[in-house]
């Protein structure tokens, strides 16, 4: 797919630089950075649930979630080997 963005100037020298030194396109070097950002921040959405659920325990509200929820977070998120 092909997309347009804007980026700083030096950011953009340094990449290109940095894909050159590397031997690696600009379209290749965007794509492995974008996926290794994304795997880096994934469980950032974990530790945002922790947060809600620690909160509610805090409130004292009942911590269970609905068994259709349950069964929704298993079917959405990836499989992931601990």
């Amino acid at each position: 797919m092909k997309t347009a963005i804007s980026i700083p100037n030096n950011l953009f020298e340094a990449a290109e630089h940095f894909a050159k030194r590397m031997g690696l396109s600009r379209s290749e070097l965007y794509a492995v950075a974008l996926r290794e950002y994304l795997q880096a921040h994934r469980s950032d959405r974990i530790t945002q649930l922790d947060a809600v659920y620690t909160d509610m325990a805090a409130d004292g509200e009942d911590e269970r979630l609905d068994p259709f929820f349950v069964q929704l977070q298993a079917h959405t998120l990836p499989k992931e080997t601990w």
